[in-house]
């Protein structure tokens, strides 16, 4: 097994790296999002029309949740490719079938033109979007992780986690200014296929930023290593698939646990909060999404700051302060809510999002060092993508059933609270893993503090 002291050097692009991936992921979540918002806001109207408003809210959500379905399947594909070509043209790939679909968004004529047409067309660009994002995260996630120091990988590699809330500042930023700007018959006409055809100008720059940056030196390291032993002895590696289940399946199953919490609570805060502080509550769209614009904003701050101190006091700890005070802030969240004023929703998203800050930033350095490198790309996916099926997916729809059949909130924080049960069970069973060696051919099997390593290992 390879020693820490023996890994690359830190590059001296790697915050060109960091900003590659963080540009990729932000406009990657961005289309994402601006769907979710759209959803929320009027596609139940465009496509879904002569429904009771509510039933065309969940109408609309479903089509959503679609996106989701179709991630484990990106993460199966871009995994599997990922492993075997490199980080770096895959995540070229998943950019141009993002912003393809987004843009393609923009352009659907509506239910009053082609009739039944619209909503399918819409759900296919939907799982061409969801395909997409499976594939995206975890080549982010490596590119970052494999270039950067042991050390502070956990800081580094938070950085792409803030395209989330930097994709969700950018696509409620945009939608606030247009309803701003733009009466509700202007909007719902023509002014919401504004952001979606926006994606087109985005995605030239993110594929100009991406095409410049250099494959991860651990995953070239490995392939060759891989090449050397099929050249010395004819052995043949197990497709990345085989080998993830076979020897990481523990690791998956932490993983998806690990997504639980983090996934069903960031969604019932970002996308169920518009549904529910527009329709229960009676607060106006451009109140809900100023409240969500603004705690974005926090979040992306927070990010790399709980990625820090995962690095000082472990990956661990950081999850689980995240997932305790999620389930905890639940019943204050709504509570806040239901006052009805700008200033208490504003609190309440934005301690939840800081909150979800604590599991979402140690995620993507978590979730590398749980797998070697020749099945990082697929374990790390699988893990992420396979939960988003049950987790991040039916959330948005489940909080507004729970909603319109209990007319209360509370069925909506205890659904959260068990995932955020879930979430720390699934912790509790797995290993500490900021110590971890990226350039090894097989995880080190248990956690090592700096006073059990080498010397050799502190040193370096």
């Amino acid at each position: 097994m390879s020693s820490p002291a023996t890994a690359p050097p830190v590059p001296n692009n790697l915050k060109r790296i960091v900003a590659a991936s963080l540009i990729g992921t932000t406009i990657e979540w961005y289309d994402f999002f601006l769907y979710g918002s759209a959803a929320a806001l009027v596609f139940n109207k465009l496509f879904f029309p002569g429904s009771d408003p509510l039933v065309g809210t969940l109408l609309s959500f479903l089509t959503y949740a679609v996106g989701f379905a179709a991630r484990p399947l990106g993460a199966l594909v871009f995994g599997h490719y990922g492993d075997r070509l490199g980080r770096k043209k895959l995540l070229v790939l998943s950019l141009l079938l993002m912003g393809g679909a987004t843009f393609a968004i923009g352009l659907l004529p509506t239910h009053a033109t082609v009739g039944s047409a619209a909503p399918v067309l819409l759900t296919v660009l939907r799982l061409v979007q969801g395909f997409a994002l499976g594939g995206e995260w975890g080549g982010a996630v490596l590119l970052v992780s494999e270039h950067g120091d042991a050390e502070r990988r956990g800081f580094w590699a938070s950085w792409p986690q803030t395209g989330a809330p930097a994709g969700q500042l950018l696509a409620t930023g945009v939608l606030s200014a247009l309803t701003a700007l733009l009466s509700d018959a202007a909007f719902t006409s023509w002014g919401w296929r504004i952001p979606f055809l926006l994606s087109g100008v985005l995605v030239v720059v993110g594929l100009w930023i991406r095409l410049s940056v250099d494959e991860s030196p651990v995953f070239k390291a490995a392939l060759a290593q891989a090449e050397e032993r099929k050249a010395a002895a004819g052995q043949v590696e197990k497709t990345p698939l085989v080998s993830v289940l076979r020897h990481h399946w523990r690791d998956v199953l932490v993983a998806m646990g690990a997504r639980m919490a983090e996934n069903i609570s960031y969604y019932v805060i970002t996308a169920f909060i518009l549904v529910y502080a527009t329709t229960a509550v009676e607060l106006s769209k451009q109140t809900a999404l100023n409240a969500v614009l603004i705690a974005s904003a926090v979040h992306f701050v927070v990010i790399p700051a709980w990625g820090a101190l995962s690095d000082r006091i472990g990956r661990r700890p950081v999850y689980l302060i995240g997932a305790i005070g999620v389930g905890a802030w639940m019943f204050p969240f709504f509570a806040l809510i239901d006052r009805g004023s700008f200033g208490s929703l504003l609190l309440a998203v934005t301690v939840g999002l800081v909150l979800h800050g604590a599991m979402y930033a140690p995620q993507a350095a978590f979730f590398a060092e749980m797998f070697s490198t020749r099945m990082r790309y697929s374990g790390a996916s699988i893990g992420a993508q396979f939960s988003s099926v049950a987790a991040g997916a039916p959330a948005p729809l489940i909080a507004t059933a729970l909603l319109a059949d209990y007319d209360s909130s509370t069925p909506i924080a205890l659904y959260v609270i068990a995932a955020a049960l879930l979430t720390v069970v699934a912790i509790g069973c797995a290993k500490e893993t900021r110590h971890r060696d990226l350039t090894a051919v097989e995880p080190e099997p248990a956690e090592r503090t700096p006073a059990t390593r080498p010397a050799d290992a502190r040193t370096a």
